[in-house]
């Protein structure tokens, strides 16, 4: 459930973080794995206090461990799962998260 806010809506100033997508196009229900990864990977400090402004920590963090995105740097990857979200007792599959990662493609 996501925490009540001024506006629903996502501000302008968060689409050079949310590029692929125009944030007007965006809803914060729906496109919460995108939001959230994209933010957690990409985000500096006031994107980072909107995030968890606008979404619980438990939302957050259950998006990040059941929905990953191959969005991260080796560095960004270790400070949202060690500092932001506090999961160093969580064992993480590198290759669902890390960019400089080859995809595992099964047939």
């Amino acid at each position: 459930m996501l925490k009540k806010s001024s506006s629903k809506k996502i501000p302008r100033w968060l689409q050079p973080i949310l590029w692929s997508v125009d944030v007007t196009n965006l809803d914060l229900k729906k496109d919460k794995v995108y939001i959230i990864n994209q933010i957690l990977a990409y985000g500096g400090l006031e994107e980072l206090r909107w995030l968890f402004k606008n979404y619980p920590k438990k939302t957050i963090k259950e998006v990040f461990l059941k929905k990953p995105s191959k969005v991260y740097t080796k560095q960004s990857l270790n400070f949202v799962k060690e500092v932001l979200l506090e999961l160093s007792n969580k064992k993480l599959d590198p290759y669902k998260y890390d960019q400089s990662l080859p995809r595992i493609i099964r047939s």
